[in-house]
């Protein structure tokens, strides 16, 4: 419009002076015409048509061309505003000292991301992985093992607190990307080898009744018979047992590579070959691992791991660990040292669970409060830092 106006404004002033000139003529007279008439006849046409030509078609300079618009402008951040700062990790009341609550997502915007889509778990969903070794039908004579009565009452307990059973498959997925999951899930872990009849007594119930699968961490011992194998197969084909690696010797530890790759990498060869089956966690026998056993365990293809140290649940970036001794409970090996939560993740014993219950859902529940009250911090950070690269964070789908 800035142009179109300077040539019209061009165009009317050529025309008023062309305009003036001829009234002056007039006003002159017929001296003036005679005084000039032994001189070359003035063409006012051709004058009047040279000032519309020059004022119509007269070219802007590159000064007054606007650029063009933008039509997708790429988001950038205001260098005058600051983003606010991320809050502190939450810690829980129950954690011990030396515990510390690790952050594994290196990426804090991806984290941002998957933390508050709508359409993945809601902050605060916690996972409680219990393991389980022998459930005895009357009273517990092993360190390791529990009661049925006990175990029924543990059950029955979960299930009145609103917990809900899920697979492996499912807790990797929420470890790894926040998938969705019960806002209050537990792992059913059973070490060890166990026939049909064992599941089917104690865990086929639940499945029936509930939909609650159970995870058998699988010993890939070089003498399972092919009857033990045949049971096993079973088991899948009903699709309540899940199986995942438990090594292949079993209940001995060392920090040698050879050894180590023989009880990683040989459990998931096993466990391919002899039930078609290919794991994703590594339950560490006895609870020995290493910063070796980690890597290592990365290399095979495993995307968790669990120790039988019960620091506390778990949520989506948080994972209890420590990289100090504890003199108070000895028996913890640090996980710090392994560089890895992922593949340290604690678990519960099933003879403490139910004593912990309380705990592990106060946690979640607290930590669902302390979520919500950074969330407005936390989103503006995200559209400040994070949405020119990450994009718009999803709105709810459609049900």
């Amino acid at each position: 419009m800035t142009i179109r106006n300077n040539l019209n404004r061009r165009l009317w002033t050529s025309v008023i002076a062309i305009l003036l000139g001829m009234a002056t003529l007039s006003a002159c007279g017929g001296s003036l015409i005679s005084a000039s008439a032994q001189q070359p006849e003035i063409d006012l046409t051709k004058i009047f048509q040279d000032a519309l030509l020059t004022a119509t078609y007269a070219v802007p300079t590159a000064t007054n061309t606007p650029a063009p618009p933008t039509l997708t402008p790429t988001p950038t951040v205001d260098p005058n505003i600051t983003p606010p700062p991320l809050p502190v990790t939450y810690r829980s009341q129950f954690l011990k000292p030396v515990d510390i609550p690790r952050e594994y997502e290196e990426d804090i915007c991806v984290y941002l991301k998957n933390r508050w889509d709508p359409n993945k778990s809601d902050p605060g969903t916690i996972v409680m992985p219990i393991m389980f070794h022998g459930i005895a039908a009357e009273e517990a004579t092993k360190d390791n093992d529990i009661s049925k009565t006990n175990f029924k009452i543990l059950m029955k307990s979960l299930k009145e607190l609103g917990f809900e059973a899920i697979n492996m498959q499912q807790f990797v997925d929420f470890m790894y990307d926040n998938a969705k999951i019960p806002s209050r899930s537990v792992l059913l872990i059973v070490d060890d080898r166990h026939y049909r009849e064992y599941f089917d007594q104690n865990f086929r119930s639940y499945w029936d009744e509930w939909g609650w699968p159970v995870v058998n961490s699988w010993i890939s011992f070089k003498d399972n018979t092919q009857d033990l194998i045949n049971d096993q197969r079973g088991l899948i084909s009903d699709k309540y047992v899940d199986y995942q690696s438990h090594g292949v010797v079993h209940n001995y530890f060392q920090n040698d590579e050879e050894f180590l790759r023989g009880e990683l990498q040989g459990s998931m060869d096993a466990m391919q070959r002899d039930l078609n089956v290919r794991p994703i966690a590594y339950i560490w026998p006895g609870g020995g691992f290493s910063a070796l056993s980690v890597q290592l365990a990365r290399e095979a293809g495993y995307k968790v791991g669990f120790t039988t140290v019960p620091r506390g649940p778990v949520m989506y970036n948080w994972i209890p660990q420590a990289d100090e001794f504890d003199p108070q409970r000895p028996g913890y090996a640090v996980e710090g040292e392994a560089g890895d939560p992922l593949m340290t993740i604690p678990r519960f014993w099933d003879s403490d669970a139910y004593y912990r219950l309380d705990e592990v859902r106060l946690t979640g529940k607290e930590a669902s409060v302390k979520a919500l009250e950074t969330k407005e911090q936390e989103l503006q950070y995200y559209d400040l830092v994070c949405k020119p690269k990450h994009g718009e964070i999803p709105a709810p789908a459609a049900e």
